[in-house]
């Protein structure tokens, strides 16, 4: 006999999210069917996206979200007891699956590096720079990119890639402490967005010729800060928008037409999971490569 602990969305989101959003509940599993398996998370995501992606749930229905699990239970040869996997189980502590949405982490996954990371730079995250740094904006080395959100899951892997790939990157963050955290990361100038005391001159003094990427997680003013700064034909990818995400009040103005028009820009939104089969597992081994080589630095 399995309970599982899980949280639900007790009542949509007005404004930020408060413990009066959710409840937790108890439930007993069923016994398992041929061809499942019995799971015990060990990692749960909570990401901004599940701020905007909640409003598709009935309130009632359990959070959504990946979570690292381990199978404890297993009646799938697929799926041995102890194989760890990547699950979309959401917000609870069991689950069953009939293996057909379970991701088993990398077989050179080293024991010396944290599981945790399957949700985080070696996963959704990582994958969400990778891909829109590199499909989305098609950065090439010598470009600059602007990184907002900087410190942040997506953010900081933003940073690093681009540097990988040879690129200037400016980032925004939101205390002093991020700034530093940044700075380690290599970023090449790094600001407290919330102390400066003009946005857009901190821009244009970061990079008096402008920007070729802007890698956006934040939207609303920020970008319309940014946007006037791009140099023709730059790349805009719209990842999130977490300064809105939360407000009751309407909606900022979004950036000035003729800048879009006249420097011939190109935005784009995205979500991760519109790469999948081999380009996605190459994205995956890419960046666990990366990890791995900034571990045997330190």
């Amino acid at each position: 006999m399995v309970y599982a602990k899980s949280w639900t969305l007790k009542k949509h989101f007005e404004g930020s999210p408060t413990h009066g959003n959710f409840e937790l509940k108890t439930v007993e599993l069923p016994p398992l069917n041929n061809g499942e398996v019995l799971l015990e998370a060990l990692f749960l995501t909570v990401d901004p996206y599940m701020r905007v992606a909640a409003k598709r749930l009935k309130e009632g229905d359990m959070m959504m979200g990946q979570q690292v699990a381990r199978v404890v239970e297993s009646k799938n040869s697929a799926f041995p007891t102890g194989t760890m996997v990547v699950a979309s189980s959401g917000w609870t502590t069991h689950s069953i699956s009939d293996g057909k949405d379970l991701e088993k982490l990398p077989a050179e996954w080293p024991d010396t590096l944290p599981v945790s990371l399957a949700l985080g730079t070696v996963g959704m995250t990582g994958l969400t720079a990778y891909f829109g740094l590199l499909d989305i904006c098609g950065v090439k080395g010598g470009e600059t990119v602007m990184v907002n959100a900087a410190a942040g899951a997506v953010g900081s892997a933003v940073g690093q890639i681009a540097k990988l790939k040879g690129c200037k990157v400016v980032g925004a963050a939101g205390s002093d402490e991020k700034v530093a955290y940044l700075k380690k990361l290599g970023y090449d100038v790094a600001f407290n967005y919330k102390t400066v005391e003009s946005l857009e001159e901190t821009l244009k003094k970061a990079s008096p010729d402008g920007y070729d990427c802007y890698f956006d997680n934040v939207g609303g003013e920020f970008s319309n800060i940014v946007i006037p700064q791009m140099k023709k034909f730059g790349r805009i990818a719209i990842c999130g928008a977490i300064s809105v995400y939360n407000t009751t009040r309407p909606l900022p103005p979004g950036p000035p037409p003729e800048n879009m028009i006249y420097q011939q820009l190109r935005m784009e939104g995205f979500i991760v999971t519109r790469w999948q089969g081999d380009v996605r597992q190459k994205a995956l081994k890419d960046l666990l490569t990366w990890v791995l080589e900034i571990q045997e630095e330190d």
